[in-house]
């Protein structure tokens, strides 16, 4: 037997406030300035927000204001917290090495990247979503919990799920275990611990029943454990310290696949923990898409000041239908990989990064009301061409 475990937390969790206010503001940034240059970092904690970073910006933009008002739409009062705004402009060593990345009048291939990283990209065809089932059951939970908490009082914003699904050597799966956090009113007379846990007992077996029946997994011996550590009505900053970026796995595929360390909230395309990560995923959805590999993961490594990955690598883990290293060149021939040509290809300075906070940056079952643009697959048919065209010559040189 494998297990796989995948969590995801609610847009009430600390973090992931921390996250909103970071990419609110910068979404407010490129709104008004498409080339604003943007590292903004958050912490939260009771009685305090704190505004930091790096921000080179045209827009005229009241940060407090910003990070109040996400807060306040989460479900929070604002109510005697301090606001610090510690802001400054971008290092010109840095800069410099920005401004040369994404510098139109230059050739993209003589554009530097703005700095040094490794990003990955995954997708696999084991859900419509190309994202594995352990972390689309997860964010299902935290999905219901959101939506549930606008009709039960009993219900409020902060709140994570922890998800195990167990599969046998044919692939069947089952899902092993729930675990299922929410924050809660006051228990009463009237409305014990007990009948608050039923209220979310309910809401987790809804989610996990509807993924299990989508994609025929069991769930039928399903172990819950709802709100393990016991009450949990304090919630949010006022429980626990919030900090921009320190939810990776929840941002990307659930601890599933490979990260490269860098967070995404608050940094605008130039930065290539982002942008990079965006074209990573881009690519490993269209091969799956292409069903030319059941699943895939690329990799793309930069240097600050060079033009081009200086390693692109993919992964398929024995299910394409032609070698890794074939595979590899037809992606170099497909994508754009320098910084600019990543931006540009994506139309990265016309999102609104505020909506990729809440369940993280890659799906489109939670998504707004269209796809982000690198969870697209409009690049499925161009590389299942080439691949089964580099299969068919392979597959000869083999024959003779």
């Amino acid at each position: 037997m494998r297990y796989l475990t995948a969590e995801s937390v609610t847009i009430g969790h600390p973090d992931k406030i921390a996250d909103l206010i970071s990419d609110s503001i910068l979404t407010r940034c490129l709104e008004q300035d498409k080339d604003s240059h943007v590292a903004c970092e958050v912490l939260l904690t009771a009685g305090t927000c704190v505004i930091a970073g790096e921000i080179t910006t045209r827009a005229k933009v009241n940060y407090a204001g910003v990070a109040k008002e996400a807060i306040e739409g989460v479900g929070y009062s604002t109510k005697g917290i301090e606001f610090i705004v510690r802001v400054h402009e971008q290092s010109p060593d840095i800069a410099a090495a920005v401004a040369n990345a994404e510098d139109e009048s230059q050739d993209d291939s003589q554009q530097g990247a703005g700095d040094q990283g490794i990003v990955y990209g995954y997708a696999t065809d084991e859900t419509e979503e190309l994202l594995p089932l352990p972390f689309v059951i997860a964010r299902a939970i935290t999905y219901l919990l959101t939506i549930e908490k606008m009709h039960d009082p009993v219900i409020l914003p902060d709140g994570k799920s922890q998800v195990t699904v167990e599969y046998d050597d044919f692939g069947e799966a089952e899902i092993k275990s729930v675990v299922c956090s929410a924050q809660h009113i006051e228990p009463t007379l009237g409305l014990d611990m007990t009948a608050i846990n039923s209220v979310i007992l309910r809401i987790a077996m809804r989610a996990v029943s509807d993924q299990a029946k989508k994609y025929g997994a069991k769930c039928s011996e399903t172990k819950y454990f709802i709100n393990p550590s016991g009450k949990f009505v304090i919630g949010g900053f006022e429980a626990d310290t919030g900090l921009t970026g320190r939810k990776l796995m929840v941002d990307t595929y659930g601890g599933l696949a490979h990260h490269g360390g860098g967070a995404f909230s608050g940094k605008d395309p130039s930065k290539l923990d982002r942008s990079g990560a965006y074209m990573a995923r881009y690519i490993a959805k269209n091969i799956v898409a292409a069903d030319i590999a059941k699943e895939c993961e690329v990799s793309l490594a930069y240097a600050i000041g060079h033009p081009t990955p200086l390693a692109v690598d993919v992964t398929t883990f024995g299910t394409g239908i032609i070698p890794d290293d074939a595979l590899r060149d037809i992606v170099e021939d497909i994508f754009p990989l320098t910084p600019s040509g990543i931006i540009k290809d994506l139309h990265l300075k016309d999102v609104q990064y505020k909506n990729t906070v809440i369940y993280g940056h890659f799906g489109d079952q939670f998504a707004s009301d269209k796809l982000f643009p690198w969870e697209k697959t409009d690049r499925a048919a161009d590389i299942a061409g080439l691949a089964k065209s580099m299969k068919e010559t392979l597959d000869g040189k083999q024959k003779y």
